[in-house]
């Protein structure tokens, strides 16, 4: 039930109906007043009772989820999904079979589907929401990879003395390449292009 209309001697009264019935609060709830009523003359002639249309607001994570599962089931794929809030960040984690078409080519099904899905949660929320997606852990692993590859581009940007440039990343992971080497004092790294093509470069420090 998502939708009743209410009614009462007062607004009041049948506002706290409406509640019980919708198992909300009023924050939870948006209210149209269809007719404050009339107390009638005496209390007794005339009277006429006070009528309110309830219904419960959209939430946020639910209208992301069902979201992802439209998108998902268009796919074939049918995950479950684990919801992990900390303050104004949430995260998606999608598990099951087929994990794969989720995450598509390097990840770029899944980040196309992150950012479509971020805008689902903030079309519905008052405060904007930072919003993760991930499937079968891909984040993880591609962070290792990702660090991987950076020291191999390092130790070999140290040993030929020329820069080495990496092939165009999202920001997300070019952030995950500066991190991996800050504290190498050997080289330098930073991006250069344009979004979609940016790419970074691990260069050789000067002596």
């Amino acid at each position: 039930m998502k939708e009743i209309t209410a009614v009462g001697q007062t607004v009041e009264e049948a506002l706290q109906s409406a509640l019980k019935q919708l198992k909300a609060t009023e924050e939870q709830v948006e209210i149209d007043i269809l007719d404050e009523g009339k107390k009638g003359l005496f209390g007794l002639f005339g009277q006429r009772p006070a009528s309110i249309r309830v219904r419960r607001k959209a939430d946020p994570i639910d209208e992301a989820k069902s979201y992802i599962l439209s998108i998902a089931a268009h796919l074939g794929v049918h995950p479950d999904i684990h919801v992990e809030k900390q303050g104004k960040q949430v995260t998606f984690s999608l598990s099951g079979e087929k994990m794969a078409l989720l995450i598509g080519k390097r990840g770029q099904t899944l980040n196309s589907l992150q950012q479509l899905t971020q805008l689902v949660i903030n079309r519905h929320s008052n405060d904007f929401i930072h919003f993760k997606l991930d499937a079968g852990n891909y984040r993880k692993k591609r962070e290792e990879t990702l660090t991987a590859l950076a020291k191999r581009m390092a130790k070999k940007a140290e040993t030929t003395r020329k820069p080495v440039r990496l092939e165009p990343l999202p920001a997300a992971e070019r952030k995950v390449i500066h991190a991996a080497l800050a504290a190498n004092r050997q080289v330098r790294t930073f991006s250069e292009g344009t979004e979609p093509n940016r790419y970074t470069v691990i260069a050789p420090r000067n002596k």
